[in-house]
């Protein structure tokens, strides 16, 4: 009798935890490092403006968590396959991606930027670059837009796992210019490598078709809920003023192009 009790006992312990327990939401960003948005520190731990604010938003849903590093080509399927709940990783929105996932609203947007070493041409008109070596991340809308207008007058392009491999080819001399997302070229040009090699060149023209009206969170077309609920929590760090507070403490003050309300 004793051990029926202990047994149904545990029973209801076990079902009452799993009722009551709260699940985690799971988001992948690029297992490669891409300051000032998402790195790791030597300890393991993320940080940057971006993770800032996933954690943010995450407060606002009053979910616990979790961001994990995944390889950027891969990172669509894996959330096809469901090994997370959504792409946090500044990831542009655009009509081809659509094809496959779905977005939230956007929650930042920034120019691409292309930079080249020292005392170069500045001039980066696509017939300007002919014959020379681009650098941009693969599976990225700077891929896309180099193979779009720098390709096709010319240029040959090369692409890389992560964004840290194509700014040391490019410090290194292997490559003449890189194309990016400014912000991240910007913290690039401001560490050491970056200011003895490289400079700024200019950004792009847009090309919204290629480059997105801007980055949001990467979803499967299904899950119609969490999306409704990420995009209340978009707009309400907007109207807190958040953004802002963010950009502020990761000296981004005015470079970026967030929600407001």
């Amino acid at each position: 009798m004793k051990l029926k009790n202990l047994m149904m006992a545990a029973t209801a312990a076990l079902v009452l935890g799993a009722t009551s327990a709260k699940a985690d939401l799971v988001f992948a960003t690029d297992a490669a490092p891409y300051p000032p948005f998402t790195s790791q520190n030597a300890a393991g731990e993320w940080e940057g403006w971006e993770y800032d604010l996933l954690m943010a938003l995450c407060a606002e849903m009053n979910e616990k968590c979790t961001l994990i590093p995944i390889a950027w080509d891969g990172i669509i399927p894996a959330l096809l396959e469901k090994k997370m709940d959504g792409i946090f990783g500044s990831m542009s929105i655009t009509d081809e991606r659509k094809k496959q996932i779905d977005f939230s609203d956007m929650y930042y947007n920034t120019p691409s930027m292309v930079i080249g070493p020292k005392g170069g041409d500045k001039n980066i008109a696509p017939e300007a670059l002919k014959g020379k070596t681009i650098g941009s991340q693969a599976s990225t809308t700077h891929a896309n837009y180099v193979e779009k207008y720098f390709a096709a007058a010319g240029a040959v392009s090369k692409t890389y796992k992560g964004q840290d491999e194509a700014n040391a080819d490019l410090a290194a001399g292997r490559i003449d210019y890189v194309q990016a997302d400014s912000i991240t070229l910007f913290n690039f040009l401001a560490s050491d490598e970056g200011k003895a090699c490289c400079e700024a060149y200019g950004m792009v023209p847009h090309d919204d078709a290629v480059l997105g009206p801007g980055v949001g969170v990467g979803l499967r077309k299904e899950d119609t809920a969490l999306k409704d609920k990420i995009n209340a929590a978009i707009h309400a760090l907007g109207k807190k003023g958040v953004y802002d507070q963010l950009a502020e403490k990761h000296g981004l003050a005015g470079k970026l192009a967030t929600p407001k309300e």
